[in-house]
């Protein structure tokens, strides 16, 4: 795992005995477990590292994110959290929260679940489900300080599954490639009309991380409508920010 702690050294982190040996045992688990099931295209041994779990830790670059995650008891959703990308790895070195990790892939759901019992990973939870049901129960429905998401959707969709999980005074950050900054001005519409306001762009620039990439920050500053979000499917069919929400 030196690629790893060599890339959180720019985050003034340090991997510690344990989290490396957690670390070493997630890889494992996911090379195989993957053999078996599609979860992710990256398994060489230091791209993972890379460009799955520093790529999770980059999250950190944002003052808000690092605020929320020093807090015991702050409630997280990682939002399509696939083999479970960034919530673990965020886990694995911010022990506080409480994390919620939401997949819609029943097999990824599954993995999920196992690597949670195996790691020992107290206060996490993983949920087999769709945003645009869940954040229609009242007991996830604004009820998030941070949401974050990683290659899940363009940005005007991602907002309409994120930000009716956050609380007002909440942040959503989105992690996102080269169009990130583009994405962003393109969703200003669906932000303000979901109770978001668009902060900032941050770019990430982490040893090993070549690739432009940028985290959107979003902070939640008034109640989402009710009728949001839409059923599930219409989002990503008739993204908001058009003439036709």
């Amino acid at each position: 795992m030196q690629q790893l702690a060599d890339g959180m050294r720019a985050l003034h982190l340090r991997l510690t005995p344990a989290q490396r040996a957690a670390f070493e045992q997630y890889y494992h688990e996911l090379v195989a477990w993957n053999a078996r099931f599609n979860l992710t295209a990256v398994t060489d041994y230091e791209q993972v590292q890379v460009r799955h779990f520093l790529d999770s830790l980059s999250c950190l670059l944002v003052g808000e994110v690092r605020a929320t995650l020093s807090r015991r008891g702050a409630r997280i959703i990682d939002v399509g959290s696939g083999a479970g990308f960034p919530g673990i790895p965020l886990k694995l070195i911010c022990s506080a929260p409480q994390y919620t990790l939401l997949e819609a892939t029943g097999k990824k759901a599954t993995f999920l679940e196992h690597i949670i019992d195996l790691l020992g990973l107290m206060t996490v939870t993983a949920i087999h489900g769709r945003a645009e049901e869940l954040a229609h129960e009242s007991e996830h429905r604004e009820q998030y300080d941070l949401a974050l998401a990683r290659a899940v959707a363009e940005l005007p969709v991602l907002v309409e599954y994120t930000l009716p999980l956050c609380k007002v005074g909440g942040w959503v950050v989105a992690q996102k490639g080269e169009a990130g900054a583009a994405e962003a001005w393109a969703a200003e519409r669906a932000i303000g009309l979901l109770g978001g306001d668009l902060r900032r762009v941050v770019p990430v620039a982490l040893p090993g991380l070549p690739e432009d990439r940028f985290l959107v920050v979003i902070e939640k500053v008034g109640p989402t409508p009710p009728g949001y979000p839409r059923r599930p499917g219409v989002p990503a069919k008739r993204p908001l920010g058009g003439t036709t929400p």
